[in-house]
């Protein structure tokens, strides 16, 4: 699957107005499916136990005006006026914010970073320049590169977000899905309804995951008809509500009945705000979907259409009960109650439906972020099925989904009520928009170069707004608001130990590599039998010889004729076009035939299947011998330091480079007259050609080193994997020995390895152990 072709660029600069009205009609259904549904459950939540529904209608109107001024503030002020700009090349959610701040000051979680990556195009957003810094920013980048427990809190606050989108995405489908089937409660008895209402949500939950198997973009059609069919559905409902039952509702927009709720509910009021900040949940995906569209057309969908219809339906739902005061407050408050009985069937199904969108958009952004997260080294290797070979985003991984599944039907079974599950989710969604806060103060002064007063205010203002709704859920801790807690922490365990031992791995490779002397003494022929072929070495250096190499030239007795060593790595980018893709390099002498290349990844970026790869890796070689330049014999030292470097792109990216033809395939060269072929000896299997420009020329040596590298292309590639499996130290202490000894190790057995993720064959795979100790 090549879907080079259609990220490689930073998308649509300047969209037209039908563009971004496209774009808006469609992130209706893939962003704000869980923000709109959430009036199925606010009301309900807020009055579950906290508070009481009385005559004054003092409640309903504190709680409206909470309502209205939380969607204004957070949902509308924050993210859609000022979040949304803090874009990654495009790119949102928790973590484009920790790569903003980490190409900004050198604070990145990567260990393999190279001068050359910040020559990527996407590593200045949009090829912009950086304004002057101001004195504070430069302040606060030194003390951040200076300091490593700083970089280790800031790792772990965007982490502690990031675990909490995933505990959302066990919470947001079991509440939402929970939330629609409870329309059932009004046809039928309570008593009867309590075992009707559990089985029917699991079984949807079952179907919904079961579903992710197939991709949902067959399917994603269907999903902003849904959703926009829902917004007018609750709007309409809202507007006869209003006009019906109470048209003065919209008095208690003022914040004075906010004040007015307080002073009488109290302790009480102060805890019913665990429920009320249900009506942001799902606001966070604007951000982190702004990838798939554009800021202005996320803007005018919330602006124009969800925003007012949320308004609307909150203020119908209070119109209601103002006049209603005889309901069951645990049973009969909720959002079926204020819908005519005429249409409360058809509202049901549509109300379903637009459950399970949200809760679908949510899942795939789970599906989104771990893979975010594998890619900076972040989470265990997983498998990924990319669903879809047209929508980039569109994927699967199966080791997740069946996990959130078995934790959304579980919380499902075990709390069977709105009031917990609302209480679980509701500290799960203030918990990430109060880490987007923080994150957000640093991007302002780091980044926007903006003075700190301003990123002071931001965080105070907002902060303390988060603060209030985040101590109202927590201490709803034994009611609920445990699972998420429980959920990120192991999470975070999982990250934080794996990321630690790669890191702890990556720096016992760096301290083990080969001396460049050790080469030398060698000589061309590395004192073995070269045989042709290609051996491709995989390690985690950018630089330097690893020591599994002097491993295999020390014990077998014949190697291949050229060796690659290949390092495939990710940067802090979200994308890395084409023509970016491969750093190359030699290693040691030319007459070595020895060979570095450099795979360079956004976490966004998609990996080509192997085929593909291992073309565009020799071509990329090739390249890099036809345009070098013939240069005298660098010295020891020269050769000991890191390796000069070629950018050379893939070949999608380059035309008018090196082209690679194999088994006889033509079609590449058809009409290319100016073009010359190099061809290789025909009593060979597979038959390979470079098809090289006839400008400029190249050397009689350079042709020679071409000729070779086809010979050995065509006797085959052999990948050599070097395990380097790490202990700790004797004398270490125990919390260490348990991190890299037990808990690294357990993950590093039980999760996929490095031949999976890089989907290479294993018969023509040699893999070797070697252990360090750190």
């Amino acid at each position: 699957m090549d879907l080079e072709g259609v990220i490689g660029h930073h998308p649509i600069k300047k969209d037209s107005w039908k563009t971004v009205l496209t774009l808006a009609y469609q992130s209706l259904g893939v962003v704000y499916g869980d923000l709109s549904t959430s009036p199925l459950y606010v009301y309900k939540s807020t009055f579950a136990e906290d508070i009481q529904h009385s005559e004054t209608n003092e409640e309903i109107y504190g709680v409206l005006s909470f309502v209205f001024w939380t969607l204004t503030l957070i949902p509308l002020v924050k993210y859609v006026f000022i979040v949304l700009r803090a874009d990654d090349n495009g790119e949102g959610g928790t973590f484009a914010l920790y790569s903003l701040l980490c190409r900004h000051a050198r604070v990145s979680s990567l260990p393999n970073c190279q001068v050359a990556d910040q020559e990527l195009s996407e590593y200045t957003k949009d090829g912009v320049v950086s304004p002057t810094k101001t004195r504070a920013g430069s302040t606060l980048k030194s003390t951040l590169e200076k300091y490593r427990v700083l970089q280790t809190v800031l790792l772990v606050l965007a982490l502690i977000g990031t675990c909490m989108v995933i505990g959302d995405g066990v919470l947001t489908p079991a509440i939402s899905v929970f939330s629609a089937v409870s329309g059932l409660e009004l046809s039928m008895h309570k008593e009867q309804h309590r075992y009707v209402e559990v089985p029917v949500a699991c079984a949807i939950l079952i179907f919904l995951f079961a579903l992710q198997h197939y991709g949902t973009h067959r399917l994603a059609f269907l999903f902003a008809p849904i959703v926009i069919t829902w917004l007018l559905c609750i709007s309409a409902i809202g507007v006869y509500n209003i006009a019906h039952w109470n048209p003065h509702v919209y008095q208690a927009l003022s914040p004075y009945y906010m004040y007015k709720f307080l002073k009488k509910t109290q302790r009480g009021g102060w805890m019913s705000l665990g429920g009320i900040l249900l009506c942001i949940t799902g606001s966070e995906a604007m951000f982190a979907d702004l990838g798939h569209f554009s800021q202005l057309s996320i803007q005018i969908a919330f602006t124009f259409v969800v925003y007012p219809s949320l308004i609307l339906a909150y203020m119908g739902q209070a119109a209601y009960l103002s006049k209603h005061h005889n309901l069951e407050t645990n049973y009969r408050i909720g959002f079926y109650v204020s819908v005519p009985e005429v249409i409360r069937w058809p509202v049901l199904g549509i109300a379903i439906l637009a459950a399970v969108v949200g809760s679908q958009a949510v899942i795939t952004g789970t599906f989104s972020i771990i893979k975010q997260c594998s890619a900076l080294g972040c989470f265990p290797r997983v498998k990924i099925v990319h669903t879809s070979s047209k929508i980039h985003g569109q994927i699967y991984i199966p080791e997740i989904n069946w996990t959130l599944m078995l934790l959304c039907l579980s919380v499902t079974i075990g709390f069977r009520d709105t009031k917990r599950l609302g209480n679980a989710s509701g500290l799960a969604v203030i918990t990430v928009m109060l880490v987007t806060t923080c994150l957000m103060s640093l991007v302002m002064v780091l980044c926007w170069h903006k003075s700190i007063f301003l990123a002071i205010c931001f965080i105070f203002f907002f902060g303390s707004i988060e603060a209030l709704y985040f101590s109202a859920s927590l201490i709803k801790f034994l009611e609920g608001a445990w699972v998420p807690v429980a959920l990120s922490f192991i999470f975070l365990v999982v990250m934080y130990v794996w990321h630690y031992g790669t890191r702890k791995k990556y720096e016992s490779d760096v301290q083990n590599k080969v001396s460049i002397n050790w080469l030398l003494d060698l000589g061309p022929t590395l004192g073995i039998v070269r045989v042709r072929g290609i051996g491709l070495i995989h390690t985690e250096l950018v630089s330097g010889i690893p020591a599994v190499f002097s491993h295999f030239v020390t014990n077998l007795p014949a190697f291949h004729q050229v060796v690659v060593f290949l390092c495939i790595k990710s940067v802090p980018v979200p994308h890395v076009r084409p023509e970016e893709r491969f750093l190359v390099g030699r290693v040691g002498p030319k007459e070595y035939r020895l060979y570095r290349c450099i795979a360079r990844y956004g976490y966004h970026d998609v990996h080509k299947d192997d085929t593909e790869f291992e073309k565009d890796l020799v071509r990329s070689i090739a390249e890099f011998i036809r345009s070098e330049r013939p240069e005298c014999d660098p010295k020891i030292e020269e050769l000991e330091s890191d390796e000069k470097m070629t950018v050379v792109g893939t070949s999608s990216s380059n035309i008018k480079g090196i082209r690679l033809s194999e088994d006889g395939d033509s079609s590449e060269i058809a009409g290319t007259s100016e073009l010359r072929e190099i061809r290789s000896p025909k009593r060979v299997r597979k038959r390979v050609r470079f098809v090289v420009p006839e400008s400029p020329r190249i050397d009689r040596e350079a042709q020679e080193e071409l000729q070779e590298l086809m010979e050995a292309r065509e006797a085959g590639m052999a990948f050599i994997l070097g395990h380097s499996y790490v202990r700790a130290k004797r004398g270490s202490g125990l919390m260490k020995r348990l991190v890299i000894n037990v808990g690294y190790d357990f993950l590093r057995r039980n999760f996929r390895g490095p031949s999976y993720a890089l989907s290479i064959p294993h018969a023509s795979t040699l893999e070797v152990g070697m252990v360090y100790h750190v």
